[in-house]
């Protein structure tokens, strides 16, 4: 019998010559031109969100980040000058008294003990300080089968139209989702959420006006069981929170969660809108006290210079931002990246 002979482009591993059609460890040309447009798509994705991004902080970037770059390079030596310019920044641009405070702690260390002597080399740091403090459950927990989606906030923050986003965002995923109309106060809330779900391919639980909130999410909970879906995103009625009965009624809709799906993953997510500032900090801090918020999504930084709030609401209250809203497109509500938003924040001015 003739002794097997190795495929001659497997002279070495791994392969330094041609690939064989008969070579298990050499992928084909199409597989290998596959991969490489597969990279191409995926680095032409990533840059296209990271352009939605920087589009969308375009007004807190002119406000904050453009004065950090300038006043830095005023500088001609890093000292305690240019840190107490850097803090009054920071406050300035809504990050919030103790988050500057920390921020500059943070990176006077870091000078200290890298020997650091040029003052451009402090925006690196700074990006990289404050990803830092944004980084950190950003993932929203969709492990099983169904998952709850709580969507819970103060009148006009964008709730409604926050869930429907999240709805074509995850039915372009191949998700099966299913929307509760639990905002059973104001009509034109269903109405608004019935567009979004043809417009997503979502399926909508309602009743009729002034029906019981928990009774709506209770049918939800039961038809994402019956029909097999992945997710149910609830929309519920804007709320203060020191209007007792309306944050009664959330704890009511939150027992009937954990009553009813008592192993599956849950969320509340809590809508703040970045054009408040500080007040949104005040907001989110209050819904904690009261909601067991796992998560912010903040909207409409595109329209506000503001967004420096989003560092207080991380690094005061501990909760993660899970998605931004950077403008009015279904697509313009994205996933949050620690990394690519303190980039952003801090990109040079084209």
């Amino acid at each position: 019998m003739a002794a097997w002979r190795r495929p001659t482009c497997c002279t070495a591993s791994p392969c330094r010559t041609r690939a064989s059609p008969n070579c298990w460890r050499c992928p084909s040309p199409s597989s290998r031109q596959s991969s490489e447009s597969a990279e191409d798509d995926r680095k032409d994705q990533r840059m296209g969100l990271f352009s939605k991004i920087r589009d969308g902080l375009k007004k807190t970037r002119e406000s904050m980040g453009a004065s950090m770059n300038s006043m830095l390079h005023s500088f001609t030596r890093i000292d305690d000058d240019l840190f107490e310019s850097l803090e009054e920044l920071l406050v300035m641009g809504d990050v919030g008294v103790p988050t500057a405070e920390r921020i500059c702690a943070d990176l006077k260390k870091q000078v200290k003990e890298r020997g650091v002597t040029d003052p451009a080399q402090i925006t690196g740091m700074l990006k990289k300080t404050v990803a830092d403090i944004l980084r950190g459950g950003e993932e929203l927990d969709l492990s099983t089968k169904p998952s709850i989606v709580l969507v819970v906030g103060v009148n006009g923050v964008g709730k409604t139209t926050t869930v429907g986003k999240l709805a074509a965002m995850l039915t372009g995923r191949g998700k099966k989702v299913i929307l509760a109309a639990a905002d059973t106060f104001r009509a034109a809330a269903t109405e608004q959420l019935e567009v979004w779900a043809r417009r997503s391919g979502a399926e909508m639980v309602s009743q009729s006006p002034g029906s019981d909130p928990a009774s709506v999410v209770f049918d939800s909970i039961a038809a994402a069981k019956a029909r097999g879906a992945d997710v149910v995103l609830c929309d519920t009625a804007g709320r203060l929170h020191n209007k007792k009965n309306l944050m009664d009624e959330l704890a009511k809709i939150d027992r009937v969660i954990r009553r009813e799906a008592p192993d599956c993953a849950q969320e509340v997510l809590l809508v703040l809108d970045a054009a408040t500032g500080q007040n949104a900090v005040n907001q989110a801090r209050e819904f904690k006290a009261s909601a067991p918020v796992t998560g912010i999504v903040l909207t409409k930084l595109d329209g506000t210079p503001r967004g420096g709030v989003i560092l207080a609401i991380r690094e005061e209250l501990g909760l993660p931002v899970k998605f931004i809203g950077v403008g009015e497109q279904a697509d313009d509500l994205q996933p949050f990246d620690a990394d690519q938003f303190a980039e952003a924040l801090f990109a040079e001015q084209e």
